[in-house]
């Protein structure tokens, strides 16, 4: 197996693994502001959370192969636990887009469905999208893959989400967005965060 002559360029280059080393831990700095801003953000707010849950529990991941793009995210607030799910996600995704996501399965779906739908209103108009897929784990967007949250698809998005047994509510932001370059990420998730409030609040 031969190398192209790009390849062979890119492979040589030591000043691209310097500055992806740079971002690297400029998005963990981000990411880590992040965690201290959402923290504030769920301690002044009453949620309707699984048993068991940690307003205090929360992950920091990186990684090299989401379909093959290097990746690292925040989980904030964070609950995996048997069939319960209620986590918040901040996913910068190298080549793709920052994706904040609301991912809910388990004992208080019913719940997140009915408030989805009674407060529709209060959820359209803040580029939110509901994901079409069956996985809380597909995080590409657009046709096929979400509908964006807008006042006339009440209907259709009420449809759709009463067959489903999970729920995943995402903002996609481009990463040339001059917010994501002025390092508002923080702000950002906590502009999201409360956007989505109106399904998981009492």
């Amino acid at each position: 197996m031969t190398f192209t002559d790009e390849e062979t360029s890119l492979l040589a280059d030591a000043r691209f693994f310097q500055k992806k080393a740079v971002i690297t831990a400029k998005v963990r700095a981000q990411l880590e502001a992040a965690h201290r801003a959402l923290t504030t953000e769920v301690a002044g707010v009453s949620l309707t959370t699984p048993p068991g849950f940690n307003p205090q529990a929360h992950q920091l991941v990186k990684g090299e192969h989401l379909e093959d793009f290097p990746y690292q995210y925040l989980d904030c607030p964070k609950h995996f636990e048997g069939r319960n799910t209620f986590t918040f996600r901040i996913l910068f995704w190298w080549g793709h887009h920052a994706a904040f996501a609301l991912l809910l399965e388990g004992a208080d779906l019913k719940q997140y469905k009915k408030r989805f739908v009674d407060r529709f209103h209060q959820l359209a108009g803040h580029d939110l999208e509901f994901s079409l897929a069956p996985t809380l784990w597909e995080w590409k967007h657009g046709e096929g893959y979400t509908l964006p949250i807008t006042h006339d698809r009440k209907a259709r998005l009420a449809a759709v989400l009463a067959e489903r047994s999970l729920m995943k509510i995402m903002r996609c932001v481009p990463l040339s967005d001059p917010r994501i370059q002025a390092g508002q990420l923080p702000q950002l998730s906590c502009e999201t965060f409360r956007a989505m409030l109106p399904i998981i609040t009492a």
